[in-house]
């Protein structure tokens, strides 16, 4: 494997659709209520690119120098555990995507608000840092959350509440109550996609001392706990669309509950957690789909 290839391997392109979901989303409602800028809704997009690049960087520099990817872990092989990339070079590369991503932060915050509204710029400004923290720390460092049974929470925080809600505020300056439901929901697939990941990496996990929630609380009570947060979440999104009385044909987004449900259905049979690999990107980009569909029935 070639460097290039290493680094495009470590950034783990197939996790950008379920990235990008909540902005999707949220600039869906935005536009929907007569508030869209183009500007606003490219810079947001690059900006939650760069975060999950980011955060895909880190956690492979922090499982590769950690030792975790060295205990017959079942998923795709990462760059440091492949011995294509020094754990120097990763470093390089992280400080790198943090400079490119905070520049381009700087200036959505700067379209979103201008001069004039100097306190919002400084909010958005301390979100993009933490933000910045929280994609190092899920696996870097002695406290990294990630080992720490702490992933989901954070997972439901940034790839939902702050996306979802975060990027509606962009627009409109203001924020509406019912913009929660759709962003809990976002973040509620994300954090099913991040059990999947753990479900499917429990004994290597278990192994290197990375003690997530599944690690904490069992590959049983780990399916449960899949059908607990992945069922409410499409609930979520129904409830936003009869509080905000969708005509039948909004209602577009429904045809997505098809993959989700049929993924709930896998993963209750599955007794092989080598075989959930698949279904991570199936929940992901079933993700992706929901979030284009539901925009989709908003703007039309």
């Amino acid at each position: 494997m070639t460097k290039t290839k290493a680094f495009i391997s470590a950034a783990r392109l197939r996790t950008l659709p379920l990235s990008v979901s909540g902005i999707i989303t949220g600039t869906g409602i935005a536009a929907s209520r007569g508030f869209f800028n183009w500007q606003i809704c490219v810079l947001a997009l690059l900006t939650t690119i760069g975060f999950q690049v980011l955060s895909n960087f880190a956690n492979d520099y922090g499982d590769g120098v950690k030792g975790t990817d060295n205990k017959d872990r079942i998923g795709p092989q990462r760059a440091l555990q492949s011995g294509a990339i020094t754990p120097g070079e990763m470093k390089k590369a992280m400080i790198l995507t943090i400079i490119i991503t905070l520049l381009v932060a700087i200036l959505l915050i700067y379209v979103a608000f201008g001069k004039e509204n100097f306190l919002l710029s400084l909010v958005f400004f301390l979100l993009g840092i933490a933000s910045i923290v929280a994609a190092i720390k899920y696996t870097v460092g002695k406290s990294a959350y990630g080992y720490n049974g702490l992933g989901d929470v954070f997972v439901f925080l940034f790839f939902g509440l702050l996306s979802v809600a975060g990027s509606y505020f962009l627009y409109v300056k203001n924020l509406d109550w019912t913009v929660f439901l759709p962003a809990a929901s976002i973040g509620l697939l994300s954090v099913g996609v991040l059990n999947l990941n753990n479900m499917r990496d429990e004994k290597s996990d278990a192994a290197s001392g990375k003690n997530t929630l599944v690690v904490k609380i069992g590959g049983k009570r780990a399916k449960k706990y899949h059908y607990t947060i992945l069922i409410p979440s499409l609930l979520l999104f129904l409830l936003f669309a009869l509080l905000q009385s969708f005509y039948i044909y909004q209602y577009i987004f429904l045809l997505a509950f098809i993959p989700v449900l049929k993924h709930i259905k896998t993963v209750k049979k599955n007794t092989v957690p080598k075989e959930l690999d698949p279904e991570l990107k199936k929940l992901a980009i079933s993700t992706f789909l929901l979030s284009l569909l539901f925009t989709l029935g908003l703007v039309l």
